[in-house]
C-alpha cells in the first residue's frame, strides 16, 4: 500500500507514496470487524540535534475495531469513537495514521549519544577536534579581562 501524504511529524515520517507493508488479521466479531497486525515501512527525517539525515524502518502494531452498519455499537457510539464499515469496505487510513504518528518521537536523533552542533560555528561537535572553542567572551565580562591583564 502506498503511504498517504503527511504521514509523520515535522522532523521525521514516512515519505509520501513509499510502500507500506500491512500484515493484518481481520476477525469477525458480533458487532463488527477487529483489525490487528503490523505496519512496516521506510522512515526518513533529520536528527533534531545535528540535522544529519535519518533513515530507518518503521514497524508499528495496529489494532482497530470497525462496527457493522446498524449494529448496537454503531447506534450507541459517537461517529469518531469507533471506526465504521462502509458497506464491505474498511478505511484503514485514520487508524494507520494514528498508529504511525503516535509511535514517532518529536525530536528524533541519529544516535542516542549525538552531541549536536557547535553553537558558534554550526559544525557537528563530533567532527571537531577536542578542545574546540571560539574564544568569544561575553561582553558583560569584558572589563574583567582588563583587570586580569593589568595585574600580570
Amino acid at each position: 500500500m502506498p503511504a498517504p501524504e503527511d504521514l509523520g511529524l515535522e522532523l521525521i515520517g514516512v515519505p509520501a507514496g513509499a510502500e507500506l507493508d500491512l500484515q493484518l488479521r481481520m476477525e469477525s466479531v458480533s458487532e463488527g470487524v477487529l483489525v490487528s497486525g503490523t505496519v512496516t515501512g521506510p522512515l526518513v527525517g533529520e536528527c533534531g540535534r545535528c540535522l544529519r539525515p535519518i533513515s530507518d524502518t518503521l514497524e508499528v502494531p495496529i489494532q482497530e475495531f470497525y462496527a457493522y452498519e446498524h449494529s448496537t455499537t454503531d447506534e450507541t457510539t459517537d461517529e469518531d469513537e469507533v471506526g465504521r464499515l462502509q458497506g464491505d469496505l474498511i478505511d484503514l487510513e485514520p487508524a494507520l495514521r494514528d498508529a504511525v504518528v503516535l509511535s514517532l518521537t518529536a525530536n528524533p536523533v541519529c544516535r542516542e549519544d549525538c552531541p549536536g552542533l557547535c553553537p558558534d560555528c554550526g559544525v557537528p561537535l563530533d567532527e571537531l577536534p577536542a578542545g574546540h572553542g571560539h574564544g568569544q567572551l561575553d561582553p558583560r565580562w569584558a572589563a574583567l579581562t582588563q583587570i586580569q591583564h593589568s595585574e600580570e
